[in-house]
């Protein structure tokens, strides 16, 4: 229970880091929703596997670039179910805010995340 809990900071660390990161890049840059989201992911996937590796799972006996293709790896996948997510949601309900659309598209992709980072990544 206390790894799944360490996994859900690390998950809402990222969260903000991806808010963050997507409300800046609107706010300074002329990138709409959706390739500004594609960046602040990508932020976010950074942010989350130091928190990870060093707080809720431990190293893994692979070597730092191994573990960091393992883990960009499932974060890439999980980061499309995210951003397909997130992307319905805004062409659904265009008027939905991007950052209520990040919200909801996390939650649907943390089962996936902690699945895979937990078995293929850190090996627990």
């Amino acid at each position: 229970m206390g790894r799944l809990a360490r996994f859900v900071f690390a998950g809402a660390v990222g969260f903000v880091a991806d808010a963050a990161a997507l409300w800046l890049l609107l706010a300074v840059t002329p990138l709409g929703p959706f390739i500004a989201r594609l960046l602040s992911i990508g932020f976010a996937l950074c942010v989350t596997w130091q928190i990870n590796r060093h707080l809720t799972f431990s190293p893994s006996s692979r070597g730092v670039a191994q573990e960091g293709a393992r883990y960009g790896g499932v974060g890439v996948g999980t980061s499309i179910v995210n951003y397909l997510v997130y992307c319905a949601i805004l062409f659904a309900l265009p008027a939905m805010p991007p950052l209520a659309a990040l919200a909801i598209a996390s939650l649907v992709a943390m089962a996936l995340s902690f699945l895979g980072y937990s078995r293929l990544v850190f090996d627990r």
